[in-house]
């Protein structure tokens, strides 16, 4: 993957880049994603943003070495502080990180956000606390999105602020479009998982130390929703 071929996850999360967009990409990398969308002419301007020293060397060489400084700006910070109000940003992307953690980055980031902004999310699991989030934010899910690569399953979540919304613990857990859609990818996806939780629940069976009574029956609950769904 590069500035010119994009990975198949960052080339499903481009295409729901509005065109014309000022793209905030936090957790950059390589700044692979802003890069290729400036190349494109799919956006006027984008920040990169990066809590780490390497990869945000790596993603200054990147944009140099397209000649796109003066388009996008890299930016050494700690998740949506990389976002300055002047850049007028119109969609923030987060990737390739777990749920739980680009929650608690939109959660810490809140107040940078002016509720204008597309979000477009690829969590490498923990979609659940995400959707917990945005639900409780006034976020609504425009569009889910599965594919699969490398035998491993991704979900891309496109939200927008709209004002009080209402998912269901399961809506939240299996997410409301796909879980509507119901393709046969998504039901591939929960299929390995009924058997995941199986395994997980014969583990916590056979476990020597006591395990919390609490974990057995959300994995059980859990457990009767996958089989609910496939049934």
């Amino acid at each position: 993957m590069n500035e010119h071929t994009l990975s198949v996850r960052l080339e499903r999360v481009a295409a729901h880049v509005p065109a014309g967009g000022r793209l905030g990409d936090i957790g950059s990398d390589h700044a692979y994603l802003p890069v290729a969308l400036m190349r494109r002419g799919a956006i006027v301007a984008a920040v990169a943003g990066e809590v780490a020293l390497t990869p945000f060397q790596a993603a200054t060489r990147t944009v140099r070495e397209n000649g796109l400084s003066e388009h996008i700006t890299v930016r050494l910070a700690n998740g949506l502080a990389a976002i300055e109000a002047q850049d007028a940003i119109t969609v923030v992307t987060l990737c390739g990180m777990g749920g739980e953690t680009i929650r608690d980055i939109l959660e810490h980031g809140k107040a940078i956000l002016s509720g204008e902004e597309r979000l477009i999310l690829q969590p490498n699991g923990g979609e659940q606390p995400l959707r917990h989030w945005l639900m409780e934010n006034g976020y609504r899910i425009l569009c889910e999105e599965l594919l699969r690569e490398n035998r491993f399953f991704y979900e891309i979540i496109v939200a927008e602020r709209s004002g009080p919304v209402s998912y269901s613990a399961q809506e939240l857990y299996f997410g409301p479009l796909l879980m509507q859609a119901r393709s046969p990818l998504f039901l591939a996806k929960w299929q390995r998982m009924q058997q995941q939780k199986h395994k997980t629940l014969t583990s916590l069976s056979l476990a020597r130390q006591a395990v919390p009574r609490e974990k057995i029956q959300e994995t059980e609950q859990y457990m009767r929703w996958i089989t609910d769904l496939l049934t």
